[in-house]
């Protein structure tokens, strides 16, 4: 039986509340000021590597939708992470949080050294985007919903527990809190509108739920090679490569 659109949404909203990575273990360390230094870079060159893939998997949606409408509305969501003339984009802004953690830049882009989890999790959810039909691919982004209340305790917890901490290092953040708001409610509305039948709306929330577990993954991999029992696979980042030059390990 098909739901009504309020419940719809509220079962999705509860996907968030149940599996949303700000439950995580690893997040509640960073947030709380218990990472070291090294586990700190550790997530900002892994998550980097979800950056460089969120414009990439917009692209892909748009490549596949007929409709110019939806494809104007979601172009925006590729100029803010990638930037315009007017605005840096994400991706940039990310780096410069690389750099206050005392990481170069450059190796950080270069992608080396990403856990291989990291890479599974993130091309997954490419390959997701790419070949699942429309509505589950808008689905997915849905995490947007829990975001920007991450974000805000990400930026309280950063400032007040990291010395590296400060406007200029938390820009990304500062900035996703406006424009994800934005994206989501079209995203919300768009797969409130499209999933009119109880099969549709399954597939819709399934898309949620492996969108949690992407994001979950990431974490899962972080918290095993860095804190316990902090075994770093091969190839991973080690503690001493990818530093600013005068940067201790």
């Amino acid at each position: 039986m098909t739901a009504s659109r309020e419940a719809f949404e509220a079962r999705l909203r509860q996907i968030g509340a149940d599996r949303y990575h700000d439950r995580h273990p690893f997040h509640k360390l960073l947030h709380g000021g218990g990472c070291t230094p090294d586990q700190v870079r550790a997530w900002v060159i892994n998550r980097y590597y979800y950056q460089h893939t969120i414009p990439m998997k917009d692209a892909a949606f748009m490549s596949r939708v007929e409709d110019p409408e939806l494809r104007r509305i979601w172009r925006s969501r590729i100029e803010d992470h990638d930037g315009t003339a007017e605005n840096e984009g994400g991706i940039r802004r990310w780096l410069r949080l690389a750099e206050a953690v005392g990481l170069d830049p450059d190796y950080v882009a270069s992608r080396r050294g990403v856990l291989p989890a990291t890479r599974f999790a993130c091309d997954a959810y490419l390959r997701f985007v790419r070949e699942r039909p429309l509505l589950e691919a808008v689905a997915a982004s849905l995490t947007e919903l829990f975001a920007p209340k991450i974000h805000a305790e990400r930026i309280e917890g950063l400032l007040a527990n990291y010395a590296f901490a400060d406007d200029a290092a938390l820009s990304y953040f500062r900035k996703r809190l406006t424009e994800a708001p934005k994206d989501v409610a079209f995203g919300l509305a768009w797969v409130l509108d499209h999933a009119d039948s109880a099969e549709k709306q399954d597939a819709a929330a399934a898309a949620l739920e492996f969108k949690t577990d992407v994001l979950w993954a990431q974490l899962d991999a972080l918290h095993h090679a860095y804190v316990t029992p902090a075994e770093i696979p091969p190839g991973a980042w080690q503690p001493d490569e990818g530093l600013l030059a005068g940067r201790a390990a």
